[in-house]
């Protein structure tokens, strides 16, 4: 926990991003599984949009300059403008009634943002990767 409290006193953008992404992971994996159409699902799904934009957000201003980058830009912000756009449009295929399509967006978004994103954020070596392995688990020397 005070890795997580230094994070958030030294990088707050990276602390915001960590705990919303965290959060869409895991409200995610229980609307995947759960129910559907309920009004459990609705309020989750809801919760669950509201911690994948504010992740998008702050990804936004998370910039690399040491990776290969255009203005701090890597090539993982792709994910982030892919994000912006989809997670709208699954919301509104939801509210028009369009559920194919909205549960094939919102499991897109599930599997490539918050599992395969999540898996290459925490590699070693890259910022949040370092964090977890050396800091909180002790791993890496």
């Amino acid at each position: 926990m005070d890795a997580f409290v230094n994070l958030a006193d030294q990088r707050p953008v990276a602390a915001l991003h960590l705990a919303s992404a965290l959060a869409a992971i895991v409200i995610g994996a229980v609307l995947l599984w759960g129910r559907k159409g309920s009004t459990a699902h609705r309020w989750l799904g809801w919760s669950w949009v509201v911690m994948m934009a504010t992740a998008t957000v702050s990804s936004a201003f998370m910039l690399n300059h040491r990776a290969p980058n255009l203005l701090g830009f890597t090539p993982i912000h792709l994910l982030t403008a892919l994000v912006a756009v989809q997670l709208p449009l699954g919301v509104l295929a939801a509210r028009r009634g369009r559920v194919t399509e909205h549960r094939q967006r919102m499991k897109g978004l599930y599997l490539g943002a918050c599992v395969i994103a999540g898996v290459f954020t925490l590699l070693p070596g890259r910022f949040l990767g370092t964090l977890l392995w050396r800091d909180l688990l002790g791993v890496m020397a």
